[in-house]
């Protein structure tokens, strides 16, 4: 009876030295990969190279992460719309997406701090900016001041709900080129979406649009992980507030992406998705 309590005083010793520090590992001893969910499709937030090994700055983020946790990390290559479902179904581990930390989200999931924000800035044609007097730098009070704005937008998106929400009607488009096309070809004064889609939309028609930079709104951007993991929220805060420290993971950042972001959104570096102003 000895012998069979030592082992089971034992075994327990072994289990509580696998999983201190936060660490977790699988069967054989080693480290479990923390799966990190995410959609492949966005860059430079979230893609791959050539030869599909996942890249980009949210890679970046899970892979300091993981770090932080003393743990590997495995991304999963994931739907936009079904990560929620894949993380309350157990398949992914956290949520590291550029996903926006709403009311309706945090019901189904716990959030962590906001790392980043994604601001929602205004493609403006360019004719009707200049009879206005609208600039890049106009307050965005300068669109909906006016009643006479006409807003172009995309059922259940922001580009969207947004304007309604202000009062005005919204040329309804089937997707971000239709909506653009409005902008350029003057049946619609203003799109306001997220800052690729926009930078992306004025470079391709400069002498059509401006881009009008004050934000309608300033997203948070958050790590999502199941409800009632509270130790994995508590580390997740723990890195993000890690994140500001000189020498932390956004100069890294900084120091990477910097150049890629100016070259996309042509006014700013990755300090304009950092700061929540």
């Amino acid at each position: 009876m000895k012998r069979i309590i030592n082992g089971i005083i034992i075994l327990m010793l072994v289990a509580f030295t696998a999983t201190a520090g936060g660490r977790q590992e699988d069967a054989t001893g080693q480290d479990e990969p923390l799966r990190v969910g995410m959609d492949l499709r966005y860059p430079p937030f979230e893609t791959q190279d050539s030869d599909g090994v996942p890249m980009g700055i949210s890679v970046d983020v899970a892979e300091a992460f993981g770090e932080f946790l003393g743990r590997p990390v495995e991304i999963v290559d994931t739907n936009f719309a079904s990560l929620i479902p894949a993380l309350n179904a157990g398949e992914i581990d956290v949520i590291i997406a550029s996903m926006s930390r709403t009311e309706e989200r945090a019901r189904a999931v716990d959030f962590s701090e906001p790392y980043f924000y994604f601001k929602i800035i205004s493609l403006v044609n360019r004719e009707f900016a200049e009879e206005k007097g609208i600039t890049v730098d106009s307050p965005k009070e300068a669109l909906s001041d006016l009643p006479e704005t006409r807003f172009t937008g995309i059922t259940g998106q922001v580009s969207a709900s947004i304007p309604q929400s202000l009062g005005f009607d919204v040329e309804i488009a089937t997707n971000l080129e239709a909506a653009v096309l409005n902008v350029v070809q003057g049946s619609s004064d203003v799109l306001m979406m997220s800052a690729f889609p926009v930078t992306r939309g004025h470079r391709a028609n400069p002498e059509d649009t401006i881009v009008l930079w004050d934000p309608f709104v300033s997203s948070p951007i958050a790590m999502g992980v199941r409800k009632g993991e509270s130790e994995l929220l508590a580390q997740a805060n723990e890195f993000v507030a890690s994140m500001s420290e000189p020498g932390g993971l956004y100069d890294e950042l900084r120091a990477t992406w910097d150049d890629t972001v100016m070259e996309l959104l042509g006014r700013y570096g990755l300090e304009f998705f950092i700061s929540e102003d």
